[in-house]
């Protein structure tokens, strides 16, 4: 496959040391293995150990390998077996007594079949410095109830850390132009856009003594240039130095903050940060996907692992993954995250899956996911047009005071007795719901966006729903076709959450097997369909 005889040959090129040994000469083995552990401890480097051996069996016990692989199974079933090769090496060294190798079987065989144990357990004192942790977080009821405020005072002191100026320090202008703005953010004299706001979640997590973790592409800088944790000297001559990492400079006694550029390898980076969730409980861990739809190449670690790890193994984990989603004409492969996905796995409150629409949800999302005790996977469709978009900021004083919205409603004020429709949406095409409406003064019609889409909040969406008792029609609008996006998912939900006399019906794309077309002309038609049914046309339930 490689053009190599060795499958360790792809380690050559991280020049990790690789050892070679007969399976077959298990003394060999344990040298080697002992070999290889010190050489970890001391140098803290990769090292490889690839043990030579056959599969004695096929796919299993019961598989019969002959039928597939003739020629070299008659070399295996030919071969004694190591157990044996290595019992007659120790009766002709005088190390074990004639008879006493069948003996030494039949005491294992029987301690299997009584389940004793095989070895004495090293009895010690030993305790995991996180076992409390744990211990107050897996028995934890699902709750969405957490006070994540943080007093004004201590925001501007974060956000004067992060945007601190550097002393021999030249910032490329855009990014200098960003931290400037930040500044102003911090001060209140600008709406906190989404980046910011990231940051400020994850610096007042930092400062609470909470560690944070991120990896994905390009996640220091952001794929769309929004989060800037890493910050880059223009002026530097060598490739390690002139890095700075705000988050990690907060202060004295903080959480420790990693961020890693990870390769191009959606399911192992994934099932490494699964891994390191389900072992740091006081660890925020983010896997961020360079667009919603590269998920795809690590569906297995989710359909296995985050949405059903805790039923199947008890395993809590409380990793957050950031998909971008949205469609701005960019095409089948960067459009659609695959809302659709995460909802069939929805079941036991086994995760939430989430759409903040503006910079003060992600705020208080983030630090929910960490304040709470209970410990679930949270699926987080972060925007890509939104992330600048004027509408999408928040004040300052609403994260200081706010909390996570799990449905928001009508902003604007609309006479209820007027409103005869109910558009309810989730995620980007709310703002271009919105500017139609207020374009076109468009005064019976009402928005209401869902920002949790599971565990769907049906007793605020029905509080929502009951402002406006005149209207008749509710409406699921959403960017993605018919069947995509949450609508097959939600319509049971928002059927049972429906007023008497109402009716439900979609707006959406026609169903499609492709996420988005590839034609910008052609997307830009769909959307303001899309946009002028929802508002005006009536539609089937």
């Amino acid at each position: 496959m490689r053009s190599s005889l060795y499958c360790t040959d792809i380690f050559k090129m991280i020049e990790a040391p690789i050892f070679h040994v007969n399976g077959d000469d298990p003394e060999a083995v344990a040298y080697v293995t002992q070999i290889a552990v010190n050489y970890r401890q001391e140098f803290r480097k990769d090292v490889v150990v690839d043990i030579v051996c056959f599969r004695k069996h096929g796919h299993n016990e019961a598989d019969e390998p002959m039928v597939t692989q003739p020629l070299m199974y008659k070399k295996v079933n030919a071969h004694p077996g190591t157990r044996k090769l290595y019992a007659d090496r120790l009766l002709a060294q005088g190390m074990v007594k004639p008879g006493e190798d069948e003996r030494m079987i039949r005491d294992y065989r029987a301690a299997l079949d009584e389940g004793r144990h095989l070895v004495d357990p090293v009895l010690t004192d030993y305790k995991s410095a996180i076992t409390d942790e744990w211990t107050s977080r897996v028995s934890a009821v699902y709750t969405e109830k957490c006070d994540t405020t943080v007093p004004a005072k201590e925001l501007k002191r974060m956000a004067e850390q992060l945007t601190a100026a550097l002393p021999n320090f030249t910032l490329h202008s855009r990014v200098q132009k960003i931290i400037d703005d930040r500044r102003l953010m911090g001060q209140g004299k600008l709406p906190v856009d989404w980046g910011m706001a990231e940051n400020l979640a994850y610096a007042t997590l930092l400062a609470a003594g909470y560690a944070v973790r991120i990896s994905g592409e390009d996640v220091g800088r952001g794929t769309f240039f929004h989060r800037h944790a890493a910050l880059h000297d223009q002026n530097r001559e060598k490739w390690d130095e002139g890095l700075y990492w705000p988050l990690a400079n907060l202060q004295e006694n903080q959480g420790w903050f990693h961020c890693f550029d990870s390769v191009l390898s959606e399911e192992a980076v994934l099932a490494f940060e699964y891994g390191f969730a389900t072992a740091s409980p006081k660890e925020l861990v983010v896997w961020e996907a360079q667009f919603g739809d590269f998920a795809n190449g690590a569906q297995v670690v989710i359909d296995q692992f985050l949405a059903a790890g805790e039923a199947k193994w008890g395993r809590a984990c409380g990793l957050v993954m950031l998909l971008p989603h949205g469609y701005e004409g960019q095409g089948p492969e960067h459009s659609s995250a695959r809302i659709e996905r995460y909802m069939q796995l929805s079941a036991g409150f086994n995760w939430e899956v989430c759409l903040p629409s503006n910079a003060a949800q992600i705020f208080h999302l983030l630090r929910r996911q960490m304040l709470r005790l209970q410990r679930r996977p949270l699926v987080v469709f972060t925007p890509k047009s939104l992330l600048r978009h004027k509408d999408a900021g928040s004040p300052l004083e609403d994260l200081s005071k706010g909390t996570f919205q799990t449905v928001i409603g009508e902003i604007d004020d609309l006479n209820a007795k007027k409103v005869t429709r109910v558009v309810a949406c989730a995620g980007k095409v709310y703002y271009d719901l919105l500017a139609m409406r207020r374009e076109q003064k468009i005064e019976n019609v009402a928005l209401l966006r869902v920002e949790q889409l599971y565990p769907f909040d049906d007793r605020r969406f029905i509080e929502e729903l009951k402002k406006f008792p005149v209207a008749k029609e509710v409406v699921w609008c959403q960017e993605e076709p018919e069947n995509q996006g949450a609508w097959y998912a939600k319509a049971h939900r928002l059927t049972t959450s429906l007023q008497k006399g109402q009716t439900l019906s979609v707006v959406a794309r026609p169903a499609s097997p492709s996420p988005a077309v590839g034609s910008a002309a052609r997307h830009s038609a769909e959307h303001k369909d899309v946009i002028e049914r929802a508002l005006t046309k009536t539609e089937r339930s």
